[in-house]
């Protein structure tokens, strides 16, 4: 679990990540993304409708152990996260990590 934090986190704070649920949901439609994390309290609609077109796109999809208050913090976000697309890991091992 901690490395899957860490990872975000250097992901988040090296390379290039869309927060949010609608954005991240819309960069899925257009195939944008090699990662997508959505927190475990997210609502359903939301989980179904992230594997569902990270699925169409052959995206990864990634359930976090955690709350969106959670992925919020490890991002060092003062908000909650329910959702976030990696597009560009940084120096970030997470992809690996998550294979």
């Amino acid at each position: 679990m901690m490395d899957v934090d860490r990872g975000i986190r250097v992901a988040v704070d090296t390379g290039d990540v869309t927060l949010g649920s609608e954005k991240s949901i819309q960069s899925l439609k257009l195939g944008k993304g090699k990662l997508a994390v959505v927190a475990a309290n997210a609502p359903k609609e939301i989980i179904d409708d992230v594997e569902y077109y990270a699925n169409l796109s052959d995206i990864q999809a990634y359930t976090y152990d955690g709350t969106s208050v959670d992925l919020g913090s490890v991002c060092g976000k003062p908000f909650t996260v329910a959702t976030l697309i990696i597009n560009d890991p940084g120096d970030s091992t997470i992809l690996d990590d998550l294979r």
